[in-house]
Parts: structure tokens; sequence; C-alpha cells
């Protein structure tokens, strides 16, 4: 009976988010870079149908608007060394590439742009909605993760300056470990500052410190 309920549960925030997933999708500025042909075409129709606001160009240009939310992106032979700024390990928004043929050097090529999902030309309307949907879910997964990684290496450098701190506290004041971590707290309170504000002011005040009693050459 747990199992059949746990079941249910699940199907039921599948269905919840899948219509939130395509009022996402729908009104998204894309921008597509690729050259004036059936594939081109193709693709801007179907995402029109979508309900997406599209513009077409070709070549890719060097720096992107920042009302574009989606790119789509041809990959050619002739194209694969142009480098944008926008595209790299961490472009700021979601990238499909469009390539051609299956090869090695094409399949790189669209890695190093940074794309999240691929088409293959000949392009058809099945795919596109799967590919936008899958690069947008992607790009914001890997945002947040970033987000996390930079919150938790924050926290770590504020960990290590408060215990460089507290360790300067008991060599110079001669206290204990907890006692140096009062301290430090009670500065922080009293000048209604953070911990790690107090830490760097220690750490910088023994750099300065220990640099004056140091005997000149």
């Amino acid at each position: 009976m747990a199992k059949e309920v746990d079941a249910a549960g699940v199907a039921g925030r599948v269905q919840r988010a899948t219509p939130n997933l395509l009022r996402n999708l729908r009104h998204s500025r894309v921008m597509v870079f690729h050259p004036k042909d059936a594939d081109g075409e193709m693709l801007a129709q179907q995402l029109e149908r979508i309900g997406c606001q599209v513009i077409t160009m070709w070549p890719p240009l060097p720096e992107l608007p920042d009302t574009v939310d989606v790119v789509f992106c041809a990959v050619r032979p002739d194209h694969a060394a142009i480098r944008c700024n926008w595209m790299g390990d961490e472009p700021s928004v979601p990238l499909i590439a469009i390539i051609s043929y299956e090869n090695p050097t094409v399949v790189d090529a669209a890695l190093r742009m940074g794309a999240l999902a691929l088409l293959i030309s000949p392009v058809r309307s099945a795919g596109i909605l799967s590919s936008l949907a899958m690069a947008k879910s992607t790009h914001a997964e890997l945002r947040e993760v970033r987000r996390r990684v930079m919150r938790l290496e924050q926290k770590l450098l504020s960990a290590n300056q408060i215990s460089e701190a507290k360790a300067i506290l008991v060599r110079t004041r001669n206290v204990t470990d907890d006692e140096a971590y009062r301290i430090i707290r009670e500065q922080a309170m009293s000048k209604r500052t953070a911990t790690e504000e107090i830490a760097r002011a220690i750490i910088h005040a023994d750099g300065i410190l220990s640099f004056a009693t140091r005997p000149q050459p």
C-alpha cells in the first residue's frame, strides 16, 4: 500500500510539473544562429509554434543581447573554430547546438561551445521541444550547483579565517581556543558585524605587527 501511495504521489508531482515546464518555455526569447536554409526555417517555425519569441541570424554575434533566454547555434566545419564571448564551459544562457552529422570533431566543437543539448540535421519538429526543455532545466540546475559551491567555498574560507584568528589570540593573549572564539564573537556583536570580519581584522593586524617587529636586514 505504501508503495502504491508513493507511486501515486510521484505521478501527481510529474503532472503538476509538466504544465509549469511548458509555461516556462512559452514566451522564451530565443536567438537562433543558423544559415538561412530549410533547417533554419523549420527550427524557427517550430519554436514560434511553442510560443517562443525568435530572432534568426548568421553568423553568430560576438556578444549576446541581454534579452536572450536561450540560444540555438549551428555548428559548421568552416565556423567550428569561432569563439564568441558567450560560449564556453559556463555559458550565460542555455545553448543547443545543431550539427549536420555526428563525428568527433563536430561533437567536440559543440561541447567546447558549452552546448547542453544537440539537434541533428535535417531538423525535424520532433526533438526541438525536448532539447529546449532539457537545456533550460540543465542550465538552471548547473547554476544552482555553482551557487551552492560558491557558498560552501565562502563558508570554508570563513571557517579557516576564524580558526587562524583564534590561533593568533591563543598565541598573543595566552587564552584557550574557546576563550579566543568568545573574544571574536563579542567583538563582532559589539561592532555589529560578522565574526569573519573580526577574524580578518585580527589576521591583518597580526600581519602588520609581525612585519614591524621583524629584524630588518
